[in-house]
């Protein structure tokens, strides 16, 4: 049975403020903890006022410690944001706190827009040009401790010196993190649920050519999809109304709080804005839950996916967790998690 698992973003929604789309993320958390999902991660955005999730090590730790069989992870921490040394600090820490059930996925991308990652970075040194490699490269050998002989930071320790780094993870949405995964050995996760780029190429591509190495001996690839999974197709439908509302208004560069059905239902799309709501939805999974488990199924198989990782963009907390428990119990995890 391949796996599932969860991606949260944390949803700020024009009925729910932000401090309770955390408290929503720990609730959500508990409940998957109990259906059988093998992962929760924990999403990287700025600025966005739909999104919460800011500081995923934050709740990684607060949500492993009300859990007891999920691993918790970043789905991801953006790297470019961010000195390699604090991230490395902060995930042996957690794995210290949290041994065997802590994941460090990391994205290329700054999650946001180009003025909020300015202000994210403007107080460290930068370089021109991407260099993701290089601080990726930096990262790990906080754990391998190969700097050059010489080198400034060959003195310096991430603490606490002897919890491990949590297995690595590439997040990407193109070809590139795949190709890359491959070549260092780690696990890969592709964002189907946002990204235009073949996924199926993505994921063939990297296990193509994985390389062995002390991350993993053998590849490991994820997908990340959207999945809104209700009683029927038909209220499935009125819930991933919500989706494309959400997606015209992003593209129309207007960052609001996620939107209700009942918003959705009387806004006037254009003919031109229909047509175009109507081709993203090819990228959700919606449906009754024989349905979704059907397409899903189908999915995997033909990304060769090893899991699959579900984000459940829906207004209403409580559809949100009834779209989870629905899929686990069609899917199979429900009943092998129970005692």
């Amino acid at each position: 049975m391949i796996p599932l698992s969860a991606l949260d973003l944390s949803f700020v929604t024009s009925g729910t403020p932000p401090r309770q789309a955390l408290a929503n993320s720990i609730d959500l958390a508990k409940h998957l903890d109990g259906l059988g999902f093998t992962r929760y991660w924990l999403a990287e955005h700025h600025s966005l006022p739909s999104v919460a999730s800011s500081a995923p090590e934050i709740l990684i730790g607060q949500i492993a410690a009300v859990t007891s069989n999920i691993r918790v992870g970043s789905g991801g921490v953006m790297l470019t944001n961010h000195a390699p040394l604090m991230v490395a600090e902060r995930f042996k820490m957690l794995e210290g706190l949290f041994p065997g059930r802590i994941d460090l996925g990391l994205g290329r991308a700054p999650g946001t827009d180009q003025v909020t990652a300015y202000a994210l970075r403007r107080r460290l040194e930068t370089r021109q040009g991407d260099d993701f490699l290089e601080r990726l490269q930096e990262l790990v050998a906080w754990e391998s401790r190969d700097f050059p002989e010489g080198h400034p930071f060959r003195n310096v320790y991430a603490m606490p010196s002897d919890s491990p780094l949590p297995p690595i993870w590439l997040l990407g949405s193109s070809g590139y993190s795949a190709d890359l995964a491959a070549m260092i050995g780690t696990g890969y996760a592709f964002a189907h649920h946002f990204s235009d780029y073949d996924g199926v190429g993505a994921m063939l591509s990297y296990r193509d050519k994985f390389q062995p190495s002390g991350w993993r001996d053998k590849p490991y690839a994820i997908a990340a999809v959207a999945a809104i999974v209700a009683d029927t197709d038909a209220e499935a439908d009125g819930l991933a109304t919500s989706w494309d509302l959400n997606w015209l208004r992003r593209r129309r560069g207007e960052t609001l709080p996620y939107p209700s059905p009942e918003e959705a239902a009387a806004f006037v799309y254009s003919d031109s804005e229909r047509a175009r709501v109507l081709q993203h939805r090819d990228r959700l999974f919606f449906g009754s839950p024989d349905s979704v488990v059907r397409q899903l199924r189908a999915f995997a198989q033909e990304t060769k996916a090893d899991e699959l990782m579900i984000t459940t963009p829906v207004f209403d907390h409580q559809a949100r967790r009834r779209s989870y428990e629905l899929l686990a119990r069609e899917w199979g995890i429900m009943s092998a998690a129970q005692p």
